[in-house]
C-alpha cells in the first residue's frame, strides 16, 4: 500500500502517503530505450536517402514528448502526506512537488475521520474533520486503501482519545 505507519498507534504516531507508482526509475529508462529502438527500426530502411532528415525531427520529437510526460509523472508523484497522531494535537502536511506546504491541525479528541460511501468525487471518499475544518486525506488511494485507511484511523484516534492504558498505574482518584 502507498502509505506507512512510521510509528507505532499506542499514544501517538506518524503515518506517511504517497501517490502508487507503478513504473519504477529503472523500467523508465528501458521503456525509454525500446521506444528509441523501435522507432529507429523504419529509418533503417530509408538510410542514406534524404526522407531521414525530414522523419528524424519527429521521431525525436515524439520520444521528448514522452520523456516528458513521464518526467512530469515522476514529480508529481513527489507529492506526500505526512499525519502526525500526538496526545496533544493531530496534524496534517501536504507537500506539493513544487515545494509548497499546506498544514491542517486540531485537538485528536475532537478529530473524526469519516468515509463517505457515493457523497464525494470519489467513491469512499476519506476525510478528517476538526477544528472547523474537513480535510481530504489519500485522494490518490484506490478505494479499497481509503477503506482500509480509515479503519486504521479510528482504531489509532480511539487509543489516542482514550489515553495511556492503566496497567500498573495508580488507580483513578476516589476509588482507593
Amino acid at each position: 500500500m502507498p502509505y506507512e505507519w512510521i510509528k507505532g498507534t499506542e499514544g501517538g504516531g506518524e503515518l506517511h502517503l504517497w501517490p502508487y507508482r507503478s513504473l519504477p526509475r529503472r523500467g523508465f529508462v528501458f521503456f525509454i530505450g525500446v521506444s528509441c529502438a523501435l522507432l529507429a527500426v523504419p529509418l533503417f530502411s530509408m538510410l542514406g536517402s534524404s526522407i531521414v532528415w525530414a522523419l528524424l525531427p519527429f521521431m525525436a520529437l515524439a520520444i521528448a514528448g514522452v520523456w516528458w510526460a513521464l518526467s512530469r509523472s515522476y514529480r508529481d508523484g513527489e507529492l506526500i502526506e505526512i499525519l502526525t497522531l500526538a496526545p496533544d494535537e493531530v496534524v496534517l502536511v501536504r507537500r506539493a512537488p513544487s515545494g509548497a506546504e499546506r498544514r491542517w491541525q486540531a485537538n485528536p479528541y475532537w478529530v473524526s475521520v469519516n468515509l463517505y460511501p457515493s457523497r464525494g468525487p470519489v467513491p469512499h471518499y476519506l476525510t478528517l474533520r476538526g477544528n472547523g475544518r474537513e480535510v481530504e486525506l489519500g485522494a490518490f488511494l484506490t478505494e479499497e486503501e481509503r477503506k482500509t485507511l480509515a479503519f486504521e484511523l479510528r482504531r489509532a484516534l480511539g487509543a489516542l482519545k482514550a489515553g495511556p492504558s492503566q496497567d500498573g498505574a495508580d488507580p483513578p482518584p476516589g476509588t482507593r
